[in-house]
Order: C-alpha cells, then sequence, then structure tokens
C-alpha cells in the first residue's frame, strides 16, 4: 500500500476551494452562499495541514485551527444574519435585500436565469369502473 502523495492533497483542496468559489459565485440563495465559503475555507485548511505534514512543521496545523475556529463563529454570525434577514423579508435571495446598500448606490435588478416553466397540462380524469356495491349491513351475534 502506498501513502498518499502531497500533490493528491493539494488537489482535493484545490478542488474543494474552486467548487466553493463557483458555488458562492454563481448562487443566490444565502444559505448556500454561506456553505459555499465553508468549502473554500476547508479547502485551504487541507492545504495547510498538506503542506505542514510534508515539510514536518506544525505551522500549518495551528493555522488550520485558527481557521475552523474563524469557521465556527462565522457560521453562528451567518445563521443570526439569515435568520433575522429572513424574518424581515420572507425570502433567502440575495438579490431582495437591496436596502442593505449604502445610500448613494443604484440597486442591482437581477433578471432571472430561466423563464418560469409553464403550469402542466391537465391530465384527464378516468370514469368509475361500474356501479358501487351496496353496503351489507354488518350482523354481529351475542352469546
Amino acid at each position: 500500500m502506498s501513502p498518499v502523495n502531497l500533490e493528491s492533497y493539494l488537489l482535493v483542496g484545490a478542488a474543494l476551494f474552486v467548487l466553493g468559489m463557483v458555488g458562492f459565485l454563481t448562487r443566490r440563495n444565502m444559505i448556500l452562499i454561506f456553505l459555499s465559503a465553508e468549502m473554500m475555507l476547508q479547502g485551504v485548511a487541507l492545504n495547510l495541514v498538506a503542506f505542514a505534514r510534508y515539510h514536518g512543521d506544525l505551522g500549518g496545523q495551528v493555522l488550520t485551527l485558527f481557521i475552523v475556529t474563524v469557521a465556527a463563529c462565522e457560521a453562528a454570525v451567518a445563521l443570526a444574519l439569515i435568520l433575522m434577514l429572513y424574518r424581515r423579508r420572507k425570502s433567502l435571495d440575495v438579490s431582495l435585500w437591496q436596502e442593505l446598500r449604502e445610500p448613494n448606490l443604484e440597486p442591482v435588478v437581477d433578471d432571472e436565469p430561466l423563464p418560469a416553466p409553464p403550469p402542466p397540462p391537465e391530465l384527464p380524469h378516468l370514469p368509475v369502473a361500474g356501479p358501487k356495491p351496496e353496503e351489507q349491513p354488518h350482523e354481529t351475534s351475542h352469546v
């Protein structure tokens, strides 16, 4: 069994970072944006730990502990922010929160990437397959 080399860890860390960046830049849901930011942080942490292990130094692992601590604090603040903004707007769409901008900035209007799908066609209703049988009274015998 061969040990995994440094390049493998760096590729996985880079893949996590790139997937997080793509998710951060393309999503409009606030929860998915914060999850993408967390994925980017985990990719950096994996690279730091891989470099620390490769060089036999604990510096990368100490920085990773700081990253995990900051990520936990960010998650708590993000959850509070998401809950407060959802209570105000009843949506997690980032484009609806235009009042958070500075007063002198023009609001940005986002176009929907795809038009709304048409309503599904009404399906035909089948007739009943015959007359409904009469209900028989249940006889009970008392002994």
